[in-house]
């Protein structure tokens, strides 16, 4: 890949320089061994491996010569370099941990409503509930201000309702008797 001079100059100032002890490059060097782990935090391994500063083996490769390697942007050694000096290994290696708080619209009571709806017979002219039909009708009744059919998907999947299911069809035959 072949980068601009502006490329260059958007690049951080900052140069983090850190030193792993005994210990932290033992575990990144399990990490970035087995095969077991998700690909991100073996490349934040290999990152923090790549920038010790006192490494057995001195560091040849420049920073853009290691990106092109491990096909990563340079952004993301920045990025991780910085983590680990300001916020230690496993923030480096895992990243860091969502904040937001998601309020929880279907509770019991909607629940328990939306089960009895979907029970029940359908609206006229329709052979049976849908799941927009559903979110359109508790919105109607008043049960709840506002709901996706995706949520209503969700807590009727929860039930034995067909409507939530994958499939309305039984996966299991019934074993007949024999006569």
């Amino acid at each position: 890949m072949v980068w601009s001079k502006e490329t260059e100059e958007t690049m951080p100032k900052i140069k983090y320089r850190f030193s792993l002890s005994q210990e932290e490059r033992d575990e990144l060097g399990a990490i970035a061994a087995k095969g077991k782990h998700n690909s991100q935090k073996v490349l934040n391994a290999l990152i923090l491996l790549n920038y010790d500063e006192v490494a057995t083996k001195p560091r040849t490769l420049g920073e853009q010569d290691i990106a092109n390697v491990l096909k990563i942007s340079a952004m993301k050694i920045h990025r991780t370099k910085q983590r680990f000096i300001e916020e230690g290994l496993g923030v480096a290696l895992n990243g860091r941990k969502g904040k937001r708080v998601y309020k929880r619209k279907a509770d019991g009571d909607f629940e328990a409503h939306l089960i009895a709806l979907s029970c029940g017979d359908p609206p006229k002219g329709q052979a049976q509930w849908s799941l927009r039909l559903l979110a359109d009708k508790v919105v109607e009744l008043g049960y709840i201000t506002s709901v996706s059919h995706e949520t209503i998907r969700r807590v009727l999947k929860k039930t034995n309702s067909s409507l939530g299911k994958r499939s309305a069809g039984s996966s299991h035959p019934t074993k007949m008797p024999t006569l």
